[in-house]
């Protein structure tokens, strides 16, 4: 019988084997080695039993772990996408839909089931998409992300929605699909809606406003200026220039208040052109030489080196910007002088950087001031605007005009010393030198009878006779009507040609616009090419833009100007020339 010393494994194949086997001994030492190397791997495997064992109630554990993590993610993230405010979506790279969120249903009324695996152009197609984009584009492979907003009737209601997406692609840069939200945006579309009509109220009443006020103001300026233009009184002349500077001052005033309007609505862009900067400062010095003589104050204008001509930059804002400062001085200087100086500072690569100085002996502003008189409505104090009044619009508007050039406004001032503003602007240089020089603006002006016939189309009673006192004075030829009817009436029917056509643009029962669309289609050739000049008290930015599309060949703001006027008859009497375009 085998002895119980050895491994169970090794009395097996014993067994087997011959018995005479364990009574040699010459195999027992072997046999022995054998029974502890069996055993010996017994106790190696027990271990790695158990060590097994351990390690797989670990990973047993640790996967249990995971699995439940990975529920609680996904069940998070399910939550979390089937609860934001809005759609989310997949697409493969043909643009059927892959994935879709639980607000696809609310939004769209189609359940998950039949969505997925459409294309998207089922869905979508038929949309009111902003811009005028088309859909079909939009979604190409070609498109790295897309973005746009579209409006779909939900219901009998208009929704505003908002579609953010981005191609995803594989490792060799082929498309496989969409990935994207879409937001229901309908919120803030009808407050942007909102805001729209009102910023439309607003331009509206600024228009309304403006030709309301400058209507009776015609009338002041107008019946001023003719009441200086006839014989008067030597005692009336104080009073007469007081009215006049009065609804002049009062038409400044209105002015100031729509520039500031247009600028914060970002309405005013720059134009630059060709222009004469010697003429420029000579057209200057006449506007303010009169005005500053009649204050008692010397005014001038004062090269510090030599500047080129002609330059290229915006004519008109550099004028307001000058025009405002020299006012602004003239309003807070009662003796003295006022001086604007002029130096090139900069002169290469086409460029000439200027600086302009406006230089006053007023009153100065205190340095605790100086801070805030280029904010809007703001003066340095209370009684300066009681004393001097105003808008405190000028230096806001001035400083915002010349950030739109790049440049800005400076000041240096001491209180009871005058004070001091400059800026530096960039404009660039020309070798343009065909500019003709412009006739400079006279203070007296000699009108001369003018050989014209003129039609009138305006239905305010007041207009019509400031304008009848300045056409008698000048001995032209004219026809009033009250309304656009009228004024086509008159045309067609009058025996003698009109050399031109000033048309008032607001007008009962057919209004400038539409009236000057007929002219321009009468059979007539001549009639139907007349020239015609706007006449509008209105504000509003787009008039030029406005009455070029309904070609007519100017515009003249109201109150009128006497010289503008005149200046204006002028350019289109017999003796001048036949038609030239204002």
């Amino acid at each position: 019988m085998l002895d119980n010393k050895y491994h169970r494994l090794l009395k097996r194949q014993l067994q087997k084997a011959d018995s005479n086997l364990l009574e040699n001994p010459k195999f027992a030492d072997f046999i022995n080695a054998v029974n502890k190397a069996y055993n010996s791997f017994e106790k190696d495997y027990k271990h790695a039993e158990n060590i097994l064992e351990a390690s797989s109630k670990e990973l047993i554990t640790a996967n249990l772990k995971l699995r439940n993590e990975r529920d609680v993610s996904k069940t998070k993230l399910e939550s979390l996408i089937d609860n934001v405010g809005g759609i989310i979506f997949e697409t493969d790279a043909y643009g059927n839909f892959t994935f879709l969120n639980s607000s696809w249903v609310e939004y769209s009324g189609f359940s998950l089931e039949n969505s997925l695996g459409k294309s998207f152009k089922t869905f979508l197609n038929g949309i009111d998409i902003e811009g005028s984009q088309k859909l079909y584009e939009l979604f190409s492979n070609q498109n790295e992300s897309i973005q746009f907003i579209f409006k779909k009737e939900i219901e009998r209601k208009s929704m505003w929605f908002e579609l953010k997406c981005k191609c995803i692609k594989d490792s060799d840069g082929l498309p496989l699909g969409f990935t994207g939200i879409i937001v229901d945006i309908t919120d803030l579309k009808t407050i942007e809606i909102e805001l729209q009509k009102a910023s439309k109220a607003k331009d509206e009443f600024f228009s309304t406003m403006s030709h309301e006020i400058r209507t009776p103001l015609n009338a002041v300026t107008g019946l001023a200026d003719i009441l200086l233009m006839e014989d008067h009184l030597p005692d009336q002349v104080v009073n007469l220039k007081a009215l006049k500077y009065s609804g002049e001052h009062l038409l400044g005033l209105i002015d100031d208040l729509l520039d500031f309007d247009k600028i914060n609505s970002g309405e005013i862009l720059v134009n630059e052109k060709v222009f004469s900067l010697t003429h420029f400062l000579e057209n200057i010095k006449s506007h303010f030489v009169l005005r500053t003589q009649q204050k008692g104050i010397a005014f001038n204008i004062m090269h510090e080196n030599e500047i080129p001509c002609n330059v290229i930059g915006d004519k008109l804002k550099l004028a307001q910007v000058i025009k405002n400062l020299l006012s602004n001085a003239l309003k807070f200087t009662s003796k003295g002088s006022i001086t604007l100086k002029i130096k090139s500072i900069a002169n290469h690569n086409g460029e000439l950087k200027l600086r302009f100085k406006v230089i006053d002996t007023g009153i100065g502003i205190a340095k605790e001031s100086q801070g805030n008189i280029f904010e809007s409505f703001m003066q340095a104090n209370s009684e300066t605007s009681i004393k001097y009044g105003g808008t405190g619009l000028g230096l806001s508007i001035t400083k915002k005009l010349l950030n739109l050039q790049g440049s800005d406004l400076k000041l240096k001032s001491k209180e009871g010393k005058g004070s001091t503003f400059s800026f530096t602007i960039v404009y660039k240089t020309t070798d343009d030198n065909s500019i003709l020089e412009p006739e400079i603006t006279k203070t007296q002006i000699d009108y001369s009878p003018l050989n014209i016939n003129i039609l009138v189309a305006e239905d305010n009673k007041m207009n019509v006779l400031i304008l009848q006192r300045f056409l008698e004075k000048w001995k032209v030829n004219y026809k009033i009507a009250p309304n656009g009817k009228e004024a086509i009436k008159l045309l067609q029917q009058s025996e003698s040609d009109f050399d031109l056509i000033l048309m008032d643009l607001q007008m009962p029962e057919l209004n400038g616009y539409e009236t000057t669309k007929i002219i321009r289609n009468l059979p007539d050739h001549h009639k139907s090419n007349l020239p015609i000049i706007a006449l509008t008290a209105f504000a509003q930015t787009d008039i030029k833009a406005k009455t070029k599309l309904y070609k007519m060949n100017g515009f003249m703001s109201k109150p009128f100007n006497p010289i503008k006027l005149y200046s204006l008859l002028d350019s289109y009497s017999k003796q001048t020339c036949n038609v030239r375009v204002v």
